[in-house]
């Protein structure tokens, strides 16, 4: 056996599905096996793997263990001369397996080896290139020198920016996402330390990989395409403390003295300073908009108030209560506030729409508490909608603002039809086409372009590859689609290369899946064109979950003295009520079945609750959660409560 190739996943089916396929077009030539490790995902990756790719080697883990304990499964029983250690969220060339084996084959000194890693627009990674954290490298990284001199040979050692980009050399440290290694290195060297949950494994490994005598090497000759940060949030808090927590863990462990000590307090100071711009970056995004909204109506009602008071109450020898500017006009700005986070107007990117909506549903409910309220609490029916008409024209304006401004937080929904092209035969952009139609894209523009250059390209194709830079530019396109059945994995990267000054987007198709992947940016998710899933853990399904959570609580209380008498365990049926309305529980969530399921709150009843003379094993458990998870709707909480409705008291 040449190679053992070792992927572990953590919810990313789609990128691991195009992986794969990648992966073993890559074999062709080179005698491998393939593992994958499964980290408890909760979406379809095992079911994707066993149904799509029957000649995988799958462990599928009960809890999250980590990056280096889970890699270190597959590599204990790996049979390969070299072991592949490669992220789920990579494309690897046709050629890359056989050019990096022959060149480790013909480098005996060679331990482990790197290739050359592009993004999902085409443009260079530097981390393909790595020098260990020295304290001296870290301090340059740290206070941004590193970043201000790319390529000087003092202030770049943490990307050895230095280096060529398009030439073989020595490294210090090989990029976790694609490190092949020697076997007989790793049983001399021993697998991956486990003390790293994630990140630092692979400084760790490329540091005792020399330390062995060997040497890592930077290879450029062949390439892959990484979408980095699929699985992680590089700007949270979380990130920050894992990342550096396992730097801390390298230091002392291969530094001694007074390097160690230096290198912690840099690291430390990097910890504190990283996770205080994540936590104002988080804040930014999650309540900027709100806090601003709420400045903007306040100022706005007050404003509206005095000239109201000023001009036409004040005539008539009256005037405003106390009552009704310091508690009336902040309750009906919370009330449009949440009106508008409930419509989804917080979501990103931001849709005006959803906010126009949200301020119209708060007005409606404001109006109807209003007209409940007793005649001598009525204070003025006239300010509520020139509050309302107020903040119908302030805040689309400050949207439009914010947008204008390039504020990354703020942007708009995109407002303009995708212009999309679409390079393959007839069949598979045929059947691409039918996915993006299917996912309710709005397209301006959906062309087809022939993947070869033949003269006689099919009559409905607006030209074929050789002529897509001229495409782009008269149909201004926004995205281009490469159809991977078509297309080898080279040529698409070899594309991506050569047109990656061009403005656009790409993605790619994977053969025989529903599913369309890409991403412009490493340090953003990107965009999933699907077809059939509605995912529970989106955040309209997630606000809205809570939502029926809330509306459900109030009306169990309500009716409480009469629901008590259908409900059984009546006493823990009322602790229920106010576990679900102070967020600890959800009416509807998961059956435990030995997985972990951490992404949503215990359940008060489960998918199973909702069945009814079915047989129940883990097998159906844990598909009904599946199913609950892919394909969420509020019917299906509301459908299961109807049907368990006596079990609302379980504990």
């Amino acid at each position: 056996m040449q190679l053992s190739v070792v992927i572990v996943n953590y919810n990313v089916s789609r990128f691991l599905e195009q992986c794969l396929i990648s992966v073993f077009k890559a074999t062709k030539n080179v005698e491998t096996e393939v593992w994958v490790v499964d980290n408890n995902s909760v979406d379809d990756s095992v079911e994707m793997v066993k149904s799509r790719f029957a000649e995988v080697k799958i462990i599928e883990n009960r809890t999250n263990l980590g990056f280096a304990k889970a890699n270190n499964q597959a590599i204990k029983q790996a049979k390969g001369k070299y072991v592949l250690l490669l992220n789920p969220d990579t494309v690897v060339e046709t050629d890359t397996f056989e050019k990096t084996i022959r060149f480790m084959d013909e480098h005996p000194d060679a331990g482990g080896l790197g290739v050359k890693m592009l993004d999902g627009s085409g443009k260079f990674l530097p981390e393909s290139k790595r020098g260990l954290p020295t304290p001296a490298t870290a301090f340059y990284k740290i206070f941004g020198l590193s970043r201000l001199f790319p390529h000087s040979k003092k202030f770049s050692r943490y990307h050895l920016g230095f280096l060529n980009e398009n030439e073989v050399h020595e490294v210090d440290v090989l990029a976790g996402a694609f490190m092949l290694i020697r076997k007989s290195v790793l049983n001399k060297i021993g697998v991956l330390d486990e003390s790293f949950f994630m990140y630092g494994e692979d400084v760790d490994i490329s540091y005792r990989i020399t330390l062995a005598g060997f040497k890592n090497y930077y290879f450029p000759e062949t390439r892959i395409i990484h979408y980095k940060g699929e699985s992680t949030k590089k700007s949270s808090v979380n990130y920050v403390l894992v990342f550096y927590k396992a730097m801390i863990i390298f230091a002392r462990k291969h530094f001694t003295g007074k390097n160690a000590r230096l290198l912690i307090f840099f690291i430390n100071i990097a910890v504190y300073f990283r996770a205080f711009l994540a936590l104002i970056s988080r804040f930014i995004t999650k309540v900027g908009l709100p806090l601003i909204d709420t400045i903007l109506m306040l100022a706005g009602a007050w404003l509206i108030m005095n000239l109201w008071q000023e001009n036409i109450i004040a005539k008539h020898g009256g005037s405003y209560p106390e009552l009704f500017t310091w508690v009336y006009i902040p309750v009906y700005v919370l009330i449009w506030v949440f009106s508008i986070l409930f419509s989804g107007g917080y979501d990103k990117p931001v849709r005006i729409r959803k906010s126009i909506q949200g301020i119209l549903l708060g007005t409606v409910f404001i109006l109807i508490a209003y007209s409940l309220l007793s005649e001598n609490l009525r204070f003025s029916r006239g300010q509520i909608l020139a509050d309302t008409l107020w903040a119908l024209v302030s805040l689309p304006l400050l949207r439009y603002i914010l947008s204008g401004l390039n504020c990354s937080a703020f942007q708009l929904e995109e407002k303009k039809a995708k212009r999309i092209l679409i390079i393959g035969d007839e069949q598979e952009s045929g059947r691409v086409k039918y996915i993006l139609e299917k996912t309710y894209l709005n397209t301006g523009f959906i062309g087809q372009v022939f993947y070869t250059d033949e003269i006689n390209k099919p009559h409905d194709f607006v030209g074929t590859i050789r002529q897509v830079k001229d495409i782009v530019t008269i149909y201004n396109i926004d995205e281009i689609i490469f159809c991977s059945k078509n297309l080898s994995q080279q040529t698409i990267i070899d594309k991506m290369s050569e047109w990656k000054t061009l403005k656009v987007e790409y993605k790619i198709a994977p053969e025989d899946s529903f599913s369309i992947i890409g991403s412009h940016s490493i340090h953003t998710q990107g965009e999933l064109y699907t077809v059939g899933v509605n995912l529970v853990y989106k955040a309209s399904n997630r606000r809205n979950k809570r939502l029926l959570d809330i509306i459900l609580s109030l009306i169990f209380l309500v009716s409480y003295p009469l629901t008590f008498l259908i409900v059984k365990s009546q006493g823990n049926f009322l602790a229920n009520i106010l576990r679900v309305l102070t967020g600890k529980k959800s009416w509807v969530g998961y059956r435990p079945d030995n997985l972990s399921h951490s992404a949503l709150k215990p359940g008060i009843l489960t998918p199973t609750d909702g069945m009814k003379n079915i047989p129940i094993d883990e097998k159906v458990i844990q598909q009904l959660n599946l199913f609950y998870i892919r394909d969420y709707s509020i019917l299906k909480d509301l459908n299961i409560i109807f049907y368990a409705f006596r079990k609302l008291g379980n504990t």
